[in-house]
């Protein structure tokens, strides 16, 4: 009986571990113009600023891009947009580091001497459908 109920409990458990909800981010990305494209980035803490597990892009249109990120799991998650007005693939930056193509973060977040902390960019997804505006700078 013991070893019957331990294995229902396990069992549960696998079941709910295995049914994390999924979301999808709208990113809706003000302050764009019409060049090139606007890529969004959706990180964790462990990513942040690295290789972010999710992302997405999509033509650059004059005023407001929206960029859906799907499959994103519920948690703790932050933002980085940028507008590759060039189209070359990359955030172009001048010979001290500092982005000269616009881009921001989400909740508005800003560095004093460089990027912003992940806590102070971060936001929680819980629903199938999430959104948050970022305007780019």
């Amino acid at each position: 009986m013991q070893s019957t109920f331990r294995t229902l409990l396990l069992g549960a458990a696998f079941c709910a571990a295995g049914s994390a909800s999924a979301a999808s981010i709208e990113v809706r990305v003000q302050g764009v113009t019409a060049k090139g494209k606007v890529l969004v980035a959706v990180c964790d803490k462990t990513t942040f600023l690295k290789d972010c597990a999710y992302s997405g892009s999509a033509p650059a249109k004059a005023g407001e891009t929206i960029v859906t990120v799907d499959g994103v799991p519920t948690g703790s998650w932050a933002v980085l947009s940028y507008q590759d007005e060039n189209d070359n693939g990359k955030l172009d930056r001048n010979v001290l580091g500092i982005p000269k193509e616009p881009y921001a973060f989400s909740r508005d977040a800003r560095g004093r001497f460089g990027p912003p902390s992940f806590e102070d960019a971060a936001f929680e997804v819980r629903d199938e459908k999430a959104v948050t505006t970022i305007k780019l700078r």
